[in-house]
């Protein structure tokens, strides 16, 4: 932490004003999304020029006016403009499970326009610190080839160790965790249904299969993570590494909600 922690501004959240204080936090892997994981990364998906698109389904009756139309589903698409990127915020929709956590962006690539399926996917949950899916997206942004990989491993591992994170004693060249062992990122089997295009990624057989990196949050060993992210085996390892230098981060972030599972772990003074 760059700033001392203050015991006595503690967080209030019942205050009679219902006014919820800002507040340096960190470490950053604990600190949550701040309850604004769509308009952070949307915001600077705008800033970067990318077009916004919103995808609802629903159910209208007959004779029923527009406005009383029944919602099922909303999804909000952000488009680059060259179109070789997007990303979806997908929370509102059909409920994609990554362990136990809804994913709420979907994040794709190609490698040119001439085909309509994504090169490789990531996913984010929410509670990912909204910081390190926009320090992924600016790296994405600024690839003139977002499809093309390069750099290896090492990239993701050096990125968090830089920042006091250790390597796994069993997988040394595969994984990372913080010093309290509470955050993890691992380079391995990808879970089911993480979209790839390498048809690899599809079998069964351990010896054709492809690895990709995973990251997650689990402040109770054992119970429900705060969030986790994922990303498929053609990732780019450089841009794996962003986020990883992203999220294990020393420096603090602002944030007004704290996550109920490691608000006792933080650190916090006030934003003055």
């Amino acid at each position: 932490m760059e700033v001392p922690l203050n015991p006595d501004f503690p967080l209030d959240p019942a205050a009679p004003d219902r006014t919820q204080a800002a507040y340096w936090v960190g470490p950053r892997h604990l600190a949550g999304d701040d309850g604004r994981l769509y308009d952070t990364v949307a915001e600077t998906l705008t800033g970067l020029g990318w077009t916004s698109l919103t995808m609802v389904r629903g159910r209208q009756e007959p004779d029923e006016a527009p406005e009383d139309r029944q919602v099922v589903r909303s999804t909000v698409l952000h488009l680059s403009p060259d179109t070789l990127r997007w990303a979806q915020w997908i929370l509102a929709d059909e409920p994609f499970l990554l362990g136990d956590l809804p994913v709420a962006w979907h994040v794709c690539a190609r490698a040119d326009t001439a085909s309509p399926l994504a090169q490789w996917s990531a996913y984010f949950t929410p509670d990912v610190p909204g910081e390190a899916v926009v320090d992924f997206l600016v790296a994405l942004d600024a690839r003139e080839r977002p499809a093309e990989e390069f750099g290896g491993t090492e990239l993701v591992l050096d990125a968090v160790t830089t920042h006091g994170w250790l390597l796994d004693i069993d997988q040394p060249r595969a994984g990372a965790m913080d010093a309290t062992f509470t955050s993890h990122i691992s380079y391995g089997t990808v879970p089911a249904l993480i979209q790839d295009a390498d048809p690899r990624t599809l079998t069964d057989d351990t010896e054709t299969s492809l690895d990709g990196w995973q990251a997650w949050a689990e402040p109770v060993l054992g119970a429900r993570c705060l969030w986790a992210a994922s990303f498929s085996a053609s990732v780019p390892h450089d841009l794996v590494a962003a986020f990883a230098r992203s999220i294990s981060s020393t420096a603090p972030v602002q944030r007004r909600v704290l996550p109920e599972s490691t608000r006792d772990r933080l650190l916090r003074a006030p934003v003055i």
